[in-house]
């Protein structure tokens, strides 16, 4: 008599092998090459795409961050204050937006940011003494 038992356990183990295979080929789709169809390649690439994903959403935040930053000193600088001044003024202010919101408010809320500018401003003695960069004065030459 045939054990019955271990041919179905050989059956579902070669099922979970295709399940597992078919997986990484759907992940494959797109590849140039034999990455898309043969599945030592296939799970090569699929490992290494999943790396460089998994790095890179990272990496998008921390680009995402540094322009909030660069737009918020942009603002800032227009109203003559630097942007550490002014994160020092907010937070002695105890004003807690966060740079996504500090960046849309410079951009398309310039009077409100302002406002923000002032309130920094005043809540930090740094910001007062703001010298401004001397002006070129032209000098007229009678002849």
């Amino acid at each position: 008599m045939r054990d019955v038992g271990l041919v179905h356990r050989k059956r579902e183990g070669k099922q979970e092998k295709e399940d597992e295979q078919e997986k990484v080929f759907n992940l494959a789709k797109g590849f140039r090459g034999r990455a898309k169809n043969c599945i030592r390649i296939a799970r090569e690439r699929v490992e290494k795409a999943q790396q460089y994903s998994y790095r890179d959403r990272r990496n998008k935040k921390r680009d995402m961050q540094s322009l909030w930053i660069q737009r918020i000193n942009a603002g800032t600088r227009f109203h003559s204050v630097n942007y550490g001044n002014f994160m020092h003024g907010l937070m002695k202010e105890n004003i807690q937006l966060n740079w996504k919101v500090l960046s849309e408010l410079s951009m398309h809320e310039p009077l409100s940011f302002k406002a923000l500018v002032d309130i920094s401003r005043n809540a930090f003695l740094g910001n007062k003494n703001v010298v401004h960069p001397p002006t070129k004065v032209s000098i007229p030459v009678s002849v």
